[in-house]
């Protein structure tokens, strides 16, 4: 049961920095402890933990613009990050891991400003169906963290210009365009700033959990392991992977994402496969990649070691029919 709530603010708008500081508070958080960690990046991209850079945004122009391109620990899509985009995190143990619970501390927090919205699916918040909140999970052990996006006033220019969105994920939310998609909360309430929702955050977190929440302030020695850390979310091949030998190529969209496989195969078996996707269950796509490796090039064998998997039955039903299909 949470009984104590810190509340961490940013210091700088590093993504790096910011990702690595969010890891550290998520595998330090206290028992009946909630930590809500706010934070922004300025002019950056942040993909999914098994996202193709490549493929999600266009990588050398950003760059060439001053751009920052990080991967994140959880799953789902890419999202442009400016300092008119304001991110929460919920850092929490599993036994006090609750994402209605969570999520209602967001609505509560906009519809204090006067502004109607709901949650939408499993992981955005809208308002008339366009979404300013999208939300991202990740667990460690006994430790989770739930995060995401509040759209105050982000340029949706520079969205556009630099991400790559699939036409097929935005044909199954019933649009045809990212501008038609997404909304800032400035939109519907002018007043709105960071610092106002930072302040509206804290009071819907003392109401929803019905204890007090302090301002914390990282020490010293908290930096130091934050710096650590910040080397592999700064790393090349931690933010764009690697680019393999392939055979053979396979992709399709389902319900909870789109999932593409470069596979290369030698002497009748897997010697080497990449799993990209946008699903956000991160693990399971981690998981599936191992189970694969040095697997008999073979549909039966291939599907035997899927179904041996149990993170996610959905996910591998679906995915046993790709391999019946397309291989």
């Amino acid at each position: 049961m949470i009984n104590s709530i810190k509340i961490v603010r940013g210091d700088g708008f590093n993504p790096y920095y910011n990702l690595a500081q969010e890891e550290y508070l998520t595998t330090t958080v206290n028992k009946d402890e909630l930590i809500i960690y706010l934070w922004q990046n300025k002019h950056t991209i942040v993909i999914g933990r098994n996202q193709n850079a490549w493929q999600e945004c266009h990588v050398e122009k950003f760059i060439q613009d001053g751009g920052k391109i990080a991967r994140r620990l959880s799953g789902g899509g890419a999202v442009y990050h400016d300092l008119g985009n304001l991110n929460f995190t919920f850092c929490v143990r599993k036994e006090d891991y609750d994402i209605d619970r969570q999520l209602s501390v967001i609505l509560t927090v906009v519809q204090a400003l006067g502004i109607k919205a709901e949650k939408t699916g499993r992981n955005d918040i809208t308002i008339e169906q366009k979404k300013f909140s999208g939300n991202a999970f990740y667990k460690q052990g006994d430790f989770c963290y739930h995060h995401g996006t509040l759209l105050l006033s982000v340029d949706s220019e520079q969205m556009l210009k630099f991400l790559n969105v699939d036409k097929a994920k935005l044909q199954s939310k019933g649009v045809d365009s990212v501008k038609s998609r997404v909304t800032n909360l400035k939109e519907y309430n002018a007043d709105i700033t960071v610092e106002s929702m930072c302040k509206q955050i804290k009071i819907s977190a003392e109401k929803i959990y019905n204890c007090s929440a302090v301002d914390y302030v990282i020490n010293s020695v908290d930096k130091l392991k934050i710096n650590e850390l910040m080397q592999k979310f700064s790393d090349w091949d931690w933010i764009f992977g690697r680019k393999i030998q392939f055979t053979n190529h396979l992709q399709r969209r389902f319900s909870w994402g789109n999932v593409e496989f470069y596979i290369y195969v030698d002497k009748g078996r897997v010697k080497d496969i990449e799993i990209y996707s946008d699903a956000m269950e991160q693990n399971f796509i981690l998981s599936l990649k191992e189970a694969l490796k040095d697997c008999l090039y073979i549909k039966r064998n291939i599907i035997e070691r899927i179904e041996n998997l149990t993170e996610d039955k959905i996910m591998s039903k679906d995915l046993i029919t790709l391999i019946q299909d397309d291989l």
